[in-house]
């Protein structure tokens, strides 16, 4: 692969995402599906009845790597490497996706008190016809928290845009008693299965 193929398209608006493939050296260019005013049909991110949380992430990223194939195409771009994620957090075979206002975010954080959950990122890479994912599953366990530490928590806005109310990343890293599994996979994006799973499709990767 040439130097000016050594690129990928990154179906996705998390800087999280953006920030972790800068610091593992891999150059990119931003795909933004919601930007094409023609296309009538988003992925659709609500969990099918009776789906499993792996089979849910795993889902959304192949169909998110593979809309942003067909974008490619529709729209005459270049030919590259689309790559995909998307996270859940999973307590007790529950889905928590992105809250949808404080009140809901609430809500997730004291379902999460004191207990173990697990976030879940798949990560997906499309070329042409070609779509494959890998799983990254971590295990984490919250701190007993207080009503008190959760409103001060949500003052911060911290909670908006992400899976299960939270990141780990940030302020609510201190609420984290014990992780084990990835620690990027749980920001978003799994650096190694990432690098795993383009070196499957031939792109240099450190």
């Amino acid at each position: 692969m040439s130097s000016r193929q050594s690129r990928i398209y990154l179906a996705s608006q998390s800087p999280r995402r953006r920030e972790l493939l800068k610091q593992i050296g891999i150059h990119f260019e931003p795909l933004l599906l919601r930007a094409d005013t023609r296309r009538h049909v988003d992925v659709d991110e609500a969990p099918l009845p009776g789906e499993l949380p792996e089979d849910y992430v795993r889902r959304l990223s192949l169909e998110k790597a593979q809309f942003g194939c067909d974008a490619l195409q529709f729209r005459h771009l270049r030919q590259l490497p689309v790559l995909a994620a998307d996270t859940a957090v999973t307590l007790d075979g529950k889905i928590y996706g992105k809250p949808d206002n404080v009140e809901h975010a609430a809500a997730m954080l004291r379902e999460l008190s004191g207990r173990e959950h697990q976030v879940m990122t798949a990560v997906a890479v499309a070329v042409g016809e070609r779509v494959e994912a890998l799983i990254s599953i971590s295990t984490v366990r919250f701190a007993q928290l207080s009503e008190e530490r959760i409103n001060r928590y949500l003052q911060s806005h911290e909670y908006a845009d992400k899976a299960g109310g939270y990141a780990i990343q940030g302020l609510a890293g201190a609420f984290i008693e014990h992780l084990a599994g990835s620690y990027s996979g749980v920001m978003g994006l799994p650096v190694f299965e990432t690098v795993q799973l383009l070196r499957r499709f031939d792109f240099p990767v450190p």
